[in-house]
C-alpha cells in the first residue's frame, strides 16, 4: 500500500482535486445558468439561427466542456445528466434533436431542473409535450 501511494500519490491528489473543482463548479455555475434561461428555452430549442463564426466556435467549446464535465460527474460527485443535457444544447449533431428530446421527456430531468429554477425564484420551465 506505501508503495501504490508513493507510486501513485500525486495523480491521486490531481483526481481529488478535479472531483472537488467539478463538484463546486457544478453546485455554483449550473443553478445560475439555468436560472438565467429563459422559461421557454426548451420550446424553441430546434429553431435558433446560427450565430456567428466566432460564437459558433466559442458555443462548440462550450458545450463540449460541458458534455465531458458531465460524463466525469456521473462517476465523481456533481450533476451529470443535467450537466451533459446543458451541454448537448450547445452543440450541433446528427441525432441531436433525438438525444435531446429524449433526455428532456424524463420526468425527473424536468422536475431537476424546475426544482432549480424555483429555488432561484424563477418560474419552472415549459416543455414540449409527446
Amino acid at each position: 500500500m506505501e508503495s501504490f501511494l508513493s507510486d501513485y500519490g500525486l495523480y491521486i491528489k490531481w483526481i481529488g482535486v478535479v472531483s472537488s473543482a467539478c463538484f463546486l463548479t457544478s453546485l455554483i455555475v449550473l443553478p445560475w445558468f439555468i436560472c438565467r434561461l429563459e422559461e421557454d428555452y426548451f420550446l424553441h430549442l430546434h429553431d435558433r439561427p446560427q450565430p456567428a463564426f466566432f460564437l459558433r466556435w466559442l458555443r462548440y467549446f462550450l458545450g463540449s466542456t460541458l458534455v465531458v464535465a458531465g460524463i466525469l460527474m456521473l462517476f465523481l460527485p456533481g450533476q451529470g445528466v443535467l450537466t451533459m443535457v446543458l451541454g448537448l444544447n450547445f452543440l450541433d449533431f446528427p441525432g441531436k434533436r433525438k438525444a435531446v428530446d429524449g433526455l428532456l421527456a424524463r420526468k425527473s430531468l424536468q422536475k431537476a431542473l424546475n426544482w432549480i429554477r424555483l429555488k432561484g425564484n424563477r418560474n419552472g420551465f415549459l416543455f414540449e409535450q409527446p
